[in-house]
């Protein structure tokens, strides 16, 4: 990393920082901070899925696909993270693959209806 100003404090100094330029939606800034937590702190979900979002606002598909995986494999049941591997899976074209992941994430978050192919009642659609 570069010696600017916003690389420098405390990792809460850093996430804090981090989530200002999230919030301005300086992804890239916001990124290069969350890319130093995550080395420091790889076991920790959050820095890694707002990085997997700064990934994903910025059109960095590919950086983002991996992030949310490590988030999924420190949490299998990160809805979110689920959520997001879906779309990032759709923007990258690859729509059956996604589709697993959203319903995943529709029945953590407990909205079983908005699910892809899924009915009220939770059962494909069309039963």
């Amino acid at each position: 990393m570069s010696d600017t100003y916003y690389e420098f404090g405390t990792a809460a100094d850093r996430w804090n920082r981090a989530q200002m330029f999230f919030e301005a939606k300086e992804y890239m800034t916001a990124a290069r901070i969350l890319e130093g937590l995550v080395e420091e702190v790889p076991e920790q979900v959050s820095p890694r899925l707002l990085l997997a979002r700064t990934y994903y606002h910025s059109a960095r598909l590919g950086k983002a696909e991996a992030e949310l995986r490590a988030v999924l494999e420190l949490d299998p049941v990160e809805h979110y993270a689920r959520l997001m591997l879906g779309r990032t899976l759709e923007r990258q074209g690859r729509g059956a693959e996604a589709a697993g992941h959203l319903r995943m994430a529709a029945a953590f978050s407990g909205d079983f209806d908005s699910g892809p192919g899924l009915t009220s009642t939770g059962g494909p659609a069309g039963t």
